[in-house]
């Protein structure tokens, strides 16, 4: 396999520049990175499977198998929106810290709900066909579509768009990307093997509930961080943007105050920019809407004479 010169780049993350496979340390990187912020994670899973959980009870309890079956539509829907929020919450923990909390997350997550359903649905559909066939196609689907939950809550695709940019982010890496995944599946099947062995002289109806509980609460993080590791690695080694910019809920990203569209030395207004106040901001690169440092030209930046200016609808005002 090639090697690449990749940085993984986020607006106040640590950038750095490896010259290795783009899928090489992967998994160790997942794991320091699982610890530095496994209460903020493990809370996330937490908070999501005990609400699921609670509500399956009461309505089973209170409707019979009508109720356990709405029970298992709900269930569905948290779901996807805790893969959703934990994508989101590594993409926020890059810079080193989790700038949001639990509420935050989850609203911040909230938009991509839909989006992801409406993909891990198709995609179950898909590689349980492939499964059932003649098992390779359903692998080769399983690995190609890896990255839909990344490409619609960091990228901003759209539901069957991120098939399509899934597959291509992928295409070119697809044996590594599969070696990783079946890693992680062997982890999480020695780890059930040894939490079984501990759980094993518990009645089995705590054995199950138990196993359930430790397993989502603890594995959805994990998972969730190997993949949304590959995504970066894998646009930085092919060159595409990894993250929108649009809908951001993070430093430098989305429409607030004090938070840009893009980066810049120059100071920007308007709906795009955040106010007077809040230097290095701008809608692309640099002042201008891509321009040189310190240029703009109109309608979204200034004259060449004018480095320290900006005009029109994604920027204005003087630095």
């Amino acid at each position: 396999m090639p090697e690449f010169e990749w940085v993984l780049a986020r607006p106040a993350a640590d950038a750095y520049d490896v010259r290795m496979s783009p899928l090489s340390g992967v998994l160790g990187e997942a794991w320091q990175l699982y610890k530095r912020h496994a209460r903020h994670f493990i809370l996330i899973s937490f908070a999501v499977f005990l609400v699921i959980a609670i509500i399956n009870a009461l309505l089973s309890w209170a409707a019979g198998s009508i109720g356990a079956f709405i029970g298992l539509i709900f269930s569905m829907f948290g779901t996807f929106l805790l893969q959703a929020a934990l994508v989101k919450a590594v993409q926020d923990v890059r810079d080193g810290r989790a700038d949001l909390d639990l509420r935050e997350t989850l609203e911040a997550a909230g938009p991509y709900v839909g989006a992801v359903a409406i993909a891990s649905i198709l995609a179950g559909i898909g590689i349980a066909v492939g499964l059932f066939l003649i098992i390779v196609p359903g692998l080769i689907l399983l690995t190609f579509w890896s990255l839909l939950v990344p490409e619609i809550v960091i990228g901003g695709a759209g539901p069957f768009d991120a098939f399509g940019r899934s597959w291509r982010t992928v295409r070119g890496y697809a044996w590594g990307v599969f070696g990783l995944i079946v890693v992680v599946f062997l982890i999480l099947f020695v780890g059930e093997i040894v939490l079984s062995a501990i759980l094993y002289a518990l009645p089995f109806g705590w054995k199950s509930f138990i196993a359930d509980l430790v397993f989502g609460t603890l594995v959805p993080p994990l998972i969730a961080i190997v993949v949304t590791l590959i995504y970066y690695r894998l646009k930085a080694a092919s060159g595409q943007q990894a993250e929108s910019g649009q809908g951001g809920w993070g430093p430098g990203q989305g429409y607030g105050p004090g938070q840009g569209y893009g980066s810049g030395q120059d100071q920007g207004y308007g709906p795009y920019s955040g106010g007077p106040n809040q230097p290095g901001q701008g809608y692309g690169p640099g002042p201008g809407y891509g321009s040189a440092p310190g240029q703009g030209y109109p309608p979204y930046g200034g004259g060449p004479q004018d480095p320290g200016q900006n005009y029109g609808p994604y920027s204005g005002g003087q630095s």
